[in-house]
């Protein structure tokens, strides 16, 4: 269907120009020592010489505008919504800008320069303008959301009920206690799932090495598992940022652009987004926040699991996987004790508590 198209484009325009044309042509060859006779009716023979010759060329040319139109659709299908958007903004504003500066230029006494500068500046400010729309993409995204962003601040203040985007990171898919928490309800608004994202999930499950592709097909099940068993908003963002590289700093600037929030248990990615001013939903933070309060001086029954890095030190483990180095505990591998709290230490890694056997205390 496309080729015939392209057939009949370019059957036109040999018709359109042969109709034109025509009659200077024929006017030629009168004059000419030939001394062609008169043709009658010299504009529709010519549109008829004019289409049959271009309907010829297309036979073969037609197969490589086809595919160059091909193509052309296939990189701008790739191309996202919001960069073939502003691209094009700029590129009329260069336009519109090379169109003022022709004007002056137009009339510029100089033979020849006057009628060439226009369409030097014509290319110069349209590729300008549409490259700095490009680039500047997620700059221009922020100013056109600073008021729905001043609409959610007067919401907040008047008591309605507002939503914003929690953007989600490959570990924290991966580590599958994002499932358990939407199900509760406690994490509200949307799920964002960055395209680059599940780019990155697909690579760790389609590795060689099994234990990473375990862990890639667990992150793609728990997204699955969002979307179709658990009542939560997702969307999928198909945007990209080409000239950055790293996963987490292309989820930085994504939670900018979307005045989001970054959903991660990575520690290093916690420190980026405090250092860049972006809000961020660590689930260890949350883990450690729930778990049970432990004091200095409190008795445990806890089983001693191993002995600990250092000399007589047993561990033990909380329900909650919280560790707990016993002094003295190591003779007690395997077997159920009462403890004494004696300090607790607590990271953005994970609460370590430090006891002591109560049999000790009583003897002492």
């Amino acid at each position: 269907m496309l080729k015939r198209f392209v057939q009949l484009a370019f059957t036109l325009v040999g018709a359109s120009a042969g109709y034109y044309l025509g009659p200077e042509f024929f006017g030629a060859l009168q004059k000419s020592p030939l001394k062609f006779g008169d043709v009658p009716a010299p504009g529709y023979i010519g549109g008829a010489l004019g289409a049959v010759i271009m309907f010829v060329a297309t036979i073969w040319l037609s197969n490589n505008v086809v595919k160059w139109i091909r193509w052309s659709e296939e990189r701008l299908i790739k191309i996202p919504a919001a960069d073939g958007v502003f691209g094009a903004l700029g590129l009329i504003f260069g336009l519109i800008v090379a169109f003022l500066i022709q004007q002056p230029l137009s009339s510029l006494p100089i033979p020849g320069v006057n009628h060439v500068l226009p369409f030097i500046f014509s290319g110069l400010f349209g590729y300008l303008g549409f490259r700095v729309g490009y680039k500047k993409r997620d700059e221009l995204i922020s100013v056109f959301t600073l008021g729905r962003q001043n609409k959610e601040g007067r919401n907040k203040k008047e008591g309605r009920e507002t939503f914003e985007h929690k953007i989600l990171d490959t570990s924290v898919i991966i580590d599958g206690r994002i499932a358990d928490i939407c199900r509760t309800g406690f994490l509200e608004g949307t799920l964002v799932i960055p395209s680059f994202v599940l780019e990155e999930l697909q690579h760790i499950a389609d590795s060689s090495d099994v234990l990473k592709r375990n862990r890639g097909r667990r992150g793609l099940d728990i997204l699955n598992k969002i979307q179709k068993e658990l009542n939560v908003k997702v969307i999928i963002y198909e945007g990209d940022f080409e000239e950055v590289a790293e996963v987490d700093s292309k989820l930085v600037k994504l939670a900018k652009v979307l005045s989001g929030k970054v959903v991660t248990n990575d520690f290093n990615l916690n420190k980026v987004c405090e250092l860049q001013g972006v809000s961020v939903l660590n689930i260890n933070d949350l883990a450690n926040a729930v778990k049970p309060v432990v004091l200095p001086g409190e008795e445990i029954n806890v089983q001693v699991i191993k002995d600990g890095k250092e000399h007589g030190q047993g561990v033990a483990y909380l329900d909650d996987g919280t560790m707990i180095v016993i002094e003295g505990g190591r003779e007690y591998i395997g077997d159920r004790l009462d403890v004494l709290v004696t300090s607790v230490l607590q990271t953005s890694a994970g609460r370590m508590i430090f006891a002591k056997p109560k049999l000790l205390e009583r003897a002492l």
